[in-house]
């Protein structure tokens, strides 16, 4: 069963919002492929164990603080080595360190 997840909105970071504007080099993501996601404010990494519909359902590699790299293993309610489901409308560029802007980080 699959854990049910709220994902952000990708917004400028949205692979399909990428690929109507440039259709070459999409495809569909297949078995073992890593996709990008974001939950909460924080990447999260799917490893695709299956592709229907047009929604990637895999299990949860990692999550990631985007302006440190810092890993956690629990995010809310989501856990790494949990499976859920990612629409390709969720899907998700990861962001480059600089990419990340100072109103976005999380207090030391």
């Amino acid at each position: 069963m699959h854990k049910h997840v709220e994902w952000d909105d990708p917004g400028a970071d949205s692979v399909m919002k990428h690929y109507e504007r440039s259709p070459q080099g999409y495809s569909e993501p297949g078995r073992g492929d890593i996709l990008s996601g974001r939950y909460q404010g924080k990447v999260v990494r799917i490893k695709v164990e299956a592709y229907v519909d047009g929604t990637s359902i895999g299990e949860v590699v990692a999550l990631i603080e985007p302006h440190s790299g810092k890993r956690r293993k629990l995010l809310g309610k989501l856990a790494v080595g949990d499976t859920v489901r990612l629409p390709d409308a969720s899907r998700a560029f990861e962001p480059r360190p600089g990419d990340v802007s100072k109103e976005d980080e999380e207090p030391q």
